[in-house]
C-alpha cells in the first residue's frame, strides 16, 4: 500500500495535533514540525508528498520556506494560516503555494483540499468512465446509466477499485487494506456488508461481484 506522507508545519500545538490525529485516521503517514528548522530537518530525512504549512512561524515565514523548496521540489503546499485578507491569499499563492485555507476552518474542507492536491500531484483524472459507470472523483459520486448510485464514501472507493481491476481476483485482506487504509484484522464482516450493499446497488448493470474460496473477490461481466 502506497501511504501518502504529509508534513504539518504549525506552531499552534492544539491545531497541529488535532490535524495530525484526523489525518492519521484517514490513513496518512503524518510528521509534525513546529518550526521551519524542524521542517527542514524532516525533509532531509524524507520528502513528504504534501506540506500543510503555516505562514507565521517562530523562526521565519512559511513563504520563505516555499521559495527554498521550489528551488528543488514541486511537492504541493497547502497554506493553512490565520492571515485572511485577499492580499494575503494572493501573496501566498504567488509565492508558490498550491492552495490556501484560512483559520478557523472545517476539518472536512481541509481533508478535501488535501485529497485534491494529492490527486492533482498524481495526475489522477477528475472523472473516470468505464462502460455503464461514470465516477466523479472530486465528488465521490458514481452513476450507472446516468443514475446516481447513492454510494457511501467506502462503497464508492470499493466500486472504483473493482472497476479498475476488472476480471482480477483480489483477496479480502488486500481489498480492505486498499479501501479502509488499514489491516483488516477481525473486520471481515465490514467488508462483506459493504460488498453486499454494492451488489444490490449495481444489480441492474451487466456486472457482478463474485467470490471464490482461496482466490477472493472478482468484478466481472455476468
Amino acid at each position: 500500500m502506497n501511504t501518502k506522507r504529509i508534513l504539518l508545519v504549525d506552531d499552534n500545538e492544539q491545531i497541529m495535533r488535532g490535524n495530525e490525529r484526523m489525518l492519521v485516521r484517514r490513513g496518512y503517514d503524518v510528521t509534525s514540525a513546529s518550526t521551519l528548522t524542524e521542517a527542514r530537518n524532516a525533509i532531509q530525512e524524507q520528502m513528504p508528498d504534501l506540506f500543510v504549512l503555516d505562514i507565521m512561524l517562530p523562526d521565519g515565514s512559511g513563504l520563505d520556506f516555499i521559495a527554498e523548496l521550489r528551488g528543488h521540489s514541486q511537492v504541493p503546499v497547502l497554506l493553512l494560516t490565520g492571515l485572511t485578507t485577499p492580499e494575503d491569499v494572493v501573496r501566498g499563492l504567488t509565492a508558490g503555494g498550491d492552495d490556501y485555507l484560512a483559520k478557523p476552518y472545517d476539518f472536512g474542507v481541509l481533508l478535501a483540499r488535501v485529497e485534491a492536491l494529492l490527486r492533482r500531484a498524481e495526475n489522477i483524472p477528475e472523472k473516470i468512465v468505464r462502460g455503464q459507470f461514470v465516477f466523479d472523483i472530486t465528488a465521490d459520486v458514481a452513476t450507472l446509466d446516468g443514475v446516481d448510485l447513492l454510494l457511501s464514501q467506502k462503497e464508492f472507493s470499493l466500486l472504483l477499485f473493482f472497476v479498475q481491476n476488472e476480471e482480477r481476483y483480489i483477496s479480502a485482506d488486500y481489498l480492505y487494506e486498499k479501501v479502509w487504509k488499514q489491516a483488516m484484522g477481525g473486520n471481515s464482516n465490514t467488508l462483506k456488508t459493504t460488498i453486499n450493499r454494492l451488489r444490490e446497488k449495481i444489480k441492474s448493470s451487466s456486472y457482478q461481484i463474485t467470490w471464490s474460496r482461496g482466490e477472493g473477490y472478482c468484478f466481472e461481466k455476468e
